[in-house]
C-alpha cells in the first residue's frame, strides 16, 4: 500500500466508522430515554403512519366506551326511578284491592282514596323531575330515538338505538291512564280501578324489561370495545415501543465500536508521519 501525505485513506475509514458508531449509539440512547423505537418519521416512516392510525383508533375506542357507559348510566337512572314508580303502583293496587272488598265505611274508603291520589301525584311528580344531562326520561318528552355511539365508525354498526318507546311516559294521568279516585268511591269503583292499575303495572314492567335488554347490549358493546382497544394498543406497541434490553445491548456495542474507532483514528492520523523517515 502506498504511503501518502495528502490523502490518508485509513484515517477516512476510521472517521467513517467513528461517525457511524456515534450515530447509532446516539440513536440507541434516544430510544432508551424516550422508550420509543420511532421518534421521528426518518426512523420508520411507514411504521409511524401505521402507529398513528392505531393510536387514534384506540383513543376513539376509549371515548366509545365512555359513551356506552354514559348510556348505561342513563338507563340505570330510568330503571331505578321506574322501580320507585312500580312501588307506588303496587301500594295503590293493595289499597284498591282492599277497597274492593265492600266491608269498609265511607271514612275508610275516603282515607284509602286520599292515599291513592297522593301516590298518583307523587308518580307524576317523579316522572316530571327525572332527568339525565338535561333530558327528561320518563314524562313522554322524548319522542325521537337516541343513538348511542359505541363504536368508532359513522355507520349503524357503531350505534345502539334507544327507541323512543323505551322512554315510558310514567305520568299517572297522561302516561299510565290512572285518574284520581273520587273520595266517595264504592267497592264497585275499586274493582273497576283494579283493571287500570294492572295495566299501568304491566306497562312499567314491560318498559323495565326493555331497558334490561338495552343494558345487556351496552355491556356487550363495552366489552367488545375494550378487547379491540387492548389488541390495537398491543399492535401499536410492537411498532413504536423500544425494546430496552436490545437497545441497551446495542448501545454498549456501539460505544465499544466508537472507542475502538477513536483509537484507530488516532493511529491512522500518525501514519503519514512515516513519510518523514523516508526523507
Amino acid at each position: 500500500m502506498a504511503i501518502t501525505v495528502n490523502t490518508n485513506v485509513a484515517s477516512l475509514t476510521a472517521q467513517h466508522s467513528l461517525n457511524k458508531a456515534t450515530t447509532k449509539m446516539n440513536t440507541a440512547m434516544e430510544r432508551m430515554s424516550t422508550g420509543l423505537k420511532i421518534n421521528s418519521s426518518k426512523d420508520d416512516a411507514a411504521g409511524l403512519a401505521v402507529s398513528r392510525k392505531l393510536d387514534y383508533k384506540t383513543s376513539s375506542l376509549s371515548v366509545a366506551q365512555s359513551n356506552a357507559q354514559m348510556g348505561a348510566s342513563m338507563l340505570d337512572t330510568m330503571e331505578g326511578v321506574m322501580g320507585v314508580v312500580n312501588d307506588n303502583l303496587n301500594r295503590i293496587r293493595d289499597l284498591t284491592e282492599q277497597a274492593a272488598n265492600g266491608t269498609y265505611g265511607s271514612d275508610a274508603m275516603k282515607a284509602m282514596a286520599t292515599e291513592i291520589n297522593s301516590r298518583l301525584a307523587e308518580i307524576t311528580r317523579t316522572a316530571n323531575s327525572t332527568e339525565f344531562n338535561g333530558k327528561n326520561l320518563i314524562n313522554g318528552s322524548i319522542t325521537d330515538p337516541i343513538q348511542l355511539q359505541v363504536g368508532i365508525t359513522g355507520g349503524t354498526e357503531s350505534q345502539i338505538t334507544l327507541e323512543a318507546s323505551l322512554f315510558q311516559n310514567c305520568q299517572a294521568q297522561a302516561g299510565l291512564g290512572l285518574s284520581d279516585v273520587s273520595t266517595s268511591w264504592s267497592d264497585t269503583d275499586a274493582r273497576t280501578f283494579l283493571t287500570s292499575v294492572d295495566a299501568a303495572i304491566a306497562s312499567v314492567t314491560d318498559a323495565t324489561t326493555a331497558i334490561g335488554g338495552k343494558q345487556a347490549a351496552i355491556t356487550s358493546a363495552i366489552d367488545a370495545a375494550n378487547v379491540m382497544q387492548t389488541n390495537l394498543t398491543s399492535s401499536s406497541s410492537l411498532i413504536k415501543d423500544a425494546d430496552i434490553a436490545a437497545e441497551s445491548s446495542n448501545y454498549i456495542k456501539q460505544q465499544i465500536l466508537q472507542q475502538t474507532s477513536a483509537t484507530l483514528l488516532a493511529t491512522a492520523n500518525q501514519s503519514p508521519s512515516i513519510a518523514l523517515n523516508l526523507v
